[in-house]
């Protein structure tokens, strides 16, 4: 399952800019779709192709999203023409799309909340290493995480009595 979601960011010139992503429930791997100051339906057929076109929706059955007016119809056309299940959340329901909401507070409290944003660029920029590092360096609480191998373990080392010197 993917939920998908947008966030609000306020530039340093008080232009909001806006942020479409995707969550994969099962690797709490978030990839993102695109920034931009106006989400109307041609845009957000554009992402829904993209993502058809990237074959990110491979092995996919079903797609979150709220009950937003920029998740139009055509958005969801696009989803459900290559066999994905598109489910959205109950009115008034923010629980129901949590992993989402739990990842747009992760990135606020942890990157956008200590930077300054000057503009779609910028944000773009700031948003990819913090989602590189959010996929592959940060820990997460998801039980099973297949898409990445198990750590190897190390082994403490034992101080011995020669590395000890005498003083």
């Amino acid at each position: 399952m993917v939920a998908c979601d947008f966030f609000t960011v306020e530039t340093a010139w008080l232009r909001t800019l806006y942020v479409l992503f995707f969550v994969k429930h099962g690797s709490r791997r978030v990839n993102l779709a695109g920034v931009t100051a106006n989400p109307d339906g041609v845009w957000m057929r554009q992402q829904a192709r993209n993502l058809a076109i990237e074959e990110r929706l491979e092995n996919m059955r079903f797609v979150l999203h709220d009950r937003d007016a920029k998740f139009s119809g055509p958005f969801d056309e696009l989803i459900r023409s290559k066999g994905v299940r598109v489910i959205k959340t109950p009115v008034r329901a923010p629980q129901a799309n949590a992993i989402a909401e739990r990842w747009v507070r992760t990135v606020r409290n942890e990157c956008l909340d200590h930077v300054l944003v000057f503009g779609r660029r910028h944000l773009e920029q700031i948003l990819r290493s913090y989602v590189a590092h959010f996929n592959v360096e940060r820990p997460h609480r998801s039980p099973l995480r297949p898409d990445r191998p198990a750590r190897v373990a190390r082994r403490p080392r034992t101080s011995s009595a020669a590395t000890w010197s005498a003083d």
